[in-house]
């Protein structure tokens, strides 16, 4: 299995998460807040003004996912030769600054769109919006899953 885009960043989370905050404000964001567990960085939420009035967004990092990936890469011999060996990208620390930069350059990705007018902000993060039991994405999953098992 290839490694995850950013596999080899020595970026620090805090800086990553920190740009992440500037994005969000750039882009009009109100407000913007770092969830924390354990005393580490696992999530970012952010208030935007949209046509219905002010909402509130909450993008999770999934860090054990990129973990888990990053254990089970096959990294190139050039990634290994150099000073950060092979061992270091697999480890827990590593795969937050990878989780992390991963979407920080989602973000960009998406404010581009929303640059060209090809997306609004509030549309590209849809899926975050928070509702009444969580992410509008969790409760679709939810809904569909329900929906699923009333048609058996």
């Amino acid at each position: 299995m290839k490694p995850p885009l950013n596999y080899s960043t020595e970026i620090p989370v805090a800086r990553t998460v920190g740009e992440c905050s500037a994005l969000l404000a750039n882009a009009g964001a109100d407000t913007v807040a770092t969830a924390y567990t354990d005393k580490r960085p696992t999530g970012i939420s952010f208030r935007l003004f949209t046509a219905g009035g002010h909402r509130d967004f909450v993008m999770p990092i999934n860090i054990d996912g990129v973990h888990k990936l990053l254990k089970d890469a096959t990294f190139p011999a050039s990634a290994v030769g150099r000073a950060s060996k092979e061992g270091t990208y697999r480890t827990r620390a590593h795969a937050e600054k990878v989780a992390w930069r991963i979407a920080k350059d989602w973000l960009e990705a998406q404010l581009a769109l929303i640059d060209a007018s090809m997306a609004t902000l509030d549309q590209v993060m849809l899926p975050y919006l928070q509702v009444e039991s969580g992410s509008l994405y969790e409760l679709v999953q939810e809904r569909g899953r329900l929906a699923a098992l009333e048609a058996s």
